[in-house]
């Protein structure tokens, strides 16, 4: 058992070497790629799911009471400072290294139908490997110092990722926007790395907590500058986690091919951050300001992707919105103390989330023939409506996600968002109200999509021919023949005031790896809330992560009729939450909604009309548009930063390079004017000699 830990580093190692053999047949094989696809798959999934099985191992000894191992070996060594790298394994770990693993996996099954016609169908599997190793290798780190290497790997890795279909210029500035915003983030956290190694002189995680807490009872601390190095760490995971103000790169990451959101938005890139804050969490825990901070950013970022996702009409950015508003949860729940709820929700969010992706990819995947390529039209949810009917298996598992997110037991999120509300209540009640108010608007805005995705009817037709036409071309330009979908009769509608006759098509169910995809994903959407700690004894002085991982046969024998009863009636309020949310959406979108199109008749309000309609449409505007916050940035950062570099550049085109340039004009004109008098006559020399003896007499006669 000990040379399992001691070989730990394979973990990483095994998606690693894959994305290296794919690597290499695409660069010396490049004629071989259409015959080698399968066989690429196939190696990708095969090396990850070696190590999703090595990860089981781990967290199956974990909970059965192995140690924490910690290994370590020397980088660089000097007098003064002694950098090593190495792995730690614990529970944290264990249960991080399983969510990867297992998303990815089921990811990568996925992927491979998904993405089966791609022509960059290596190299996303080439990438894929490399996020999921680069992860798998941050999660694995024992400093600071080798969690910002993977962490910049992890970063790189999105940015190919999401702009993987480089030829199409809005995922081409999506993976720019995701790039520089992370920077951002990244340039703290490094800064942030640096201040606590010059405070502890230790990257390591436990000898920098206890160094940290040491000098903190002596008072050999600068309170000031400890609290100023804790946020400038929490930036990292501010931009990586898509926190506010550092959340704009997520919805527009839905650029990138929806399995990739999937893996994105439940175990790789977002998780990064929470892991960290996580990770840090007894650093953070000794300052209490920046966990008021960090508790409060948390609420801030919640209860804004709540906002923003209720009047999307894009199906994958009103769930990258609902991403946003889930981190905040977790977030939230680490600034409060609240570790174990924070990481439990992390786990549940993960496998609902990734549910919902890949469901949504399913659909898109079938509406692309009958709607066009473009996603104005694919991901546009106010074409699509009545799809359970077509793909029945695909809204199933799609309505078991969004019961889970929406808080409904005994779905997953339910267990660990119950217990980020009540504690956010106990901590304060007004960070109690934004998190209750919060979780009415996601079971609000998560049965809007359900709703207007897959019941009433089939709006997919109102598109007319020439939008269908002029959209069914793919991203590299070949025309695209519809071959997912199905006619179900002739039928008379109205478009552009003309009466048209033709074949409606309808969207086909996904095929059986999608669909076996989704189905594998139901299972922990179901089942994996049942492990939550709500079910065993709670010690008041421990919140241990170990704690909520341990189960055992006492532990259920310790499951009492009275804790139970008390466990309801604290989840009461959540729950009455949660079916008001859905009671609304039933209002608005579950009996008229296909007569009804509110998103149509939103139109610009001028705002000092202070009448209860242009109120709301005000409201409804300022949800649509993100709460104006891209065109706020764009303002601020974009046109100013333009505008004072055009003037600079004139300033620096007329007045410094003007002065340069005029030094050297008057060098010339006198050069010149000069050349004519040097002619080597002496009796010109002794002209210009007396006459200037001449003005010299006369301009000191005159004075």
């Amino acid at each position: 058992m000990e040379i399992l830990f001691q070989n730990v580093w394979l973990v990483p190692l095994f998606p690693f070497s894959s994305f290296v053999l794919l690597g290499l047949i695409s660069f010396f094989f490049p004629n071989s790629i259409k015959n080698s696809r399968r066989i690429c798959s196939f190696i990708s999934i095969f090396s990850l799911s070696i190590a999703m099985f090595l990860s089981f191992h781990l967290f199956w000894q974990q909970i059965t009471g192995s140690p924490i191992h910690q290994f370590f070996w020397s980088w660089i060594t000097n007098k003064n400072v002694i950098l090593e790298i190495g792995y730690l394994i614990d529970p944290l770990t264990s249960i991080m290294l399983i969510l990867v693993t297992t998303v990815g996996v089921v990811v990568m099954i996925y992927s491979d139908s998904y993405m089966s016609h791609d022509r960059g169908y290596i190299r996303f599997f080439c990438y894929l490997s490399l996020f999921t190793a680069s992860m798998l290798g941050l999660v694995l780190s024992p400093n600071l110092l080798q969690i910002y290497i993977f962490w910049e790997l992890v970063g790189m890795c999105s940015y190919l990722l999401i702009g993987f279909w480089f030829t199409r210029p809005s995922a081409a500035n999506a993976c720019q926007k995701a790039f520089v915003t992370n920077r951002i983030g990244d340039f703290g956290l490094l800064l942030g790395i640096l201040g606590v190694y010059w405070i502890t002189g230790s990257f390591d995680f436990q000898d920098l907590s206890e160094k940290f807490l040491k000098l903190l009872d002596d008072n050999q601390i600068n309170i000031i500058f400890a609290n100023i190095c804790a946020i400038l760490l929490f930036l990292g995971p501010v931009a990586k986690s898509a926190q506010f103000p550092l959340h704009v790169w997520l919805p527009d990451a839905m650029e990138g091919p929806t399995p990739i959101s999937a893996l994105i938005h439940a175990a790789t890139m977002v998780a990064a951050g929470i892991f960290l804050v996580a990770r840090m969490f007894p650093l953070f825990q000794m300052l209490p300001l920046v966990m008021e901070i960090i508790s409060w950013i948390g609420a801030i970022t919640a209860l804004l992707g709540a906002c923003i996702a209720i009047t999307q009409k894009d199906l994958k950015k009103s769930l990258a919105y609902s991403t946003m508003s889930q981190l905040g949860y977790m977030i939230l729940a680490l600034g409060i103390g609240s570790y174990k709820a924070g990481l439990f929700h992390l786990i549940t969010h993960a496998y609902s989330k990734a549910l919902l992706f890949l469901g949504s990819g399913s659909v898109i995947h079938s509406l692309e023939p009958i709607v066009g390529y473009h996603p104005n039209k694919s991901q546009n949810m106010n074409f699509m409506g009545g799809l359970r009917k077509h793909m029945p298996i695909t809204a199933l598992t799609f309505l078991f996600g969004t019961l889970s997110l929406s808080g409904i037991p005994p779905f997953a999120c339910f267990w660990s968002k119950d217990e980020i509300l009540l504690n956010s209540w106990f901590h304060f009640s007004i960070l109690g109200f934004i998190a209750f108010f919060t979780a009415g608007l996601t079971a609000f805005y998560m049965f809007r999509i359900y709703l207007l995705t897959f019941e009433g009817n089939f709006k997919g037709y109102l598109l007319n021919n020439k939008d269908k036409n002029s959209s069914s071309i793919s991203i590299w330009g070949n025309d695209i023949i519809p071959d997912k979908i199905e006619q179900k009769g002739t039928k008379i509608y109205i478009s552009s005031n003309e009466i048209i006759t033709q074949n409606l098509l309808y969207p086909k169910e996904s095929d059986q790896i999608m669909l076996f995809s989704l189905m594998i994903l139901t299972i922990p959407t179901l089942f994996v809330g049942l492990i939550g700690e709500i079910f065993f004894e709670k010690e008041s002085d421990s919140d241990l992560l170990s704690n909520w991982l341990h189960l055992s046969m006492n532990s259920l024998n310790n499951i009492h009729s009275e804790r139970f009863i008390e466990f309801l009636q604290n989840a009461i309020p959540s729950i009455l939450v949660a079916f008001t949310g859905i009671l609304i959406a039933f209002l608005f979108y579950g009996f008229h909604f296909y007569t009804v199109d509110i998103i149509s008749k939103v139109k610009k309000v001028q705002f000092f009309h202070f009448t209860t309609k242009s109120i709301f449409l005000s409201v409804y505007n300022w949800s649509y548009y993100q709460g104006y916050i891209d065109q706020l940035y764009n303002f601020l950062f974009i046109r100013s930063l333009r505008f004072l570099t055009k003037y600079l550049s004139l300033i620096d085109q007329w007045l410094i390079d003007g002065i340069v340039n005029g030094i050297g004009i008057s060098s010339f004109f006198g050069g010149e004017g000069l050349k004519y008098t040097e002619g080597g006559k002496i009796s010109s020399y002794l002209f210009f000699l007396v006459s200037c003896m001449f003005l010299s007499f006369l301009y000191s006669y005159i004075i």
